[in-house]
């Protein structure tokens, strides 16, 4: 898919609650949601990564939340935090093209024109952080939605896992949406 695509793709399955903020769909689309990578070498590294990965996520979720009869505090939950989850990586990283002929990625054999992605933000806090504070300023979240976000690396917290722990026992939903996230990372590789 291509940028058009993914916003095309984006508009129909998004709740009305989404679509009609057209100052948040203008938003997504100037920032680079459809067309950002989602990392720079593992799941998601290439153009689209992003909402490729995040609509993965929501796929999971739900899954998961029909499966295991999930409860929410709005039904449209599923949706804003498996598409914007990683919301902060709109302007993570940076594209470098690599020279025809040259040595690129360690390896021994030269390669054509390739494109891969350098880390580019200087932000000091946590990605989920950072992402539920681009999305607060979008929309209204619900404090489920908040935790959901902030803590969707789970086991991978590095530097509060303690509230990790303190948000899945206010709201279990947390553990499923990093679960969704785990799902469309390290299974699907998106």
């Amino acid at each position: 898919m291509n940028e058009v695509q993914r916003l095309n793709d984006f508009n129909r399955i998004a709740p009305a609650l989404i679509t009609e903020n057209t100052t948040m769909i203008d938003w997504l689309a100037d920032h680079g949601f459809f067309s950002a990578p989602a990392s720079t070498k593992w799941h998601g590294a290439f153009s689209g990564g992003l909402y490729d990965h995040s609509k993965a996520v929501f796929d999971a979720l739900t899954f998961l939340t029909e499966r295991l009869n999930l409860t929410w505090q709005r039904p449209e939950s599923p949706f804003i935090i498996g598409m914007f989850h990683d919301l902060c990586k709109v302007d993570q990283y940076r594209e470098v093209v690599d020279e025809p002929g040259k040595v690129m990625f360690g390896e021994f054999e030269p390669k054509g024109r390739e494109v891969h992605y350098e880390w580019a933000d200087p932000f000091v806090k946590g990605h989920g952080d950072k992402s539920v504070m681009y999305l607060s300023h979008l929309m209204r979240l619900t404090e489920e939605e908040m935790f959901c976000i902030r803590y969707h690396m789970g086991a991978f917290e590095k530097d509060d896992i303690e509230g990790y722990s303190k948000a899945v026992e206010k709201f279990n939903n947390v553990l499923f949406a990093h679960t969704a996230d785990m799902m469309a990372s390290k299974i699907q590789g998106v």
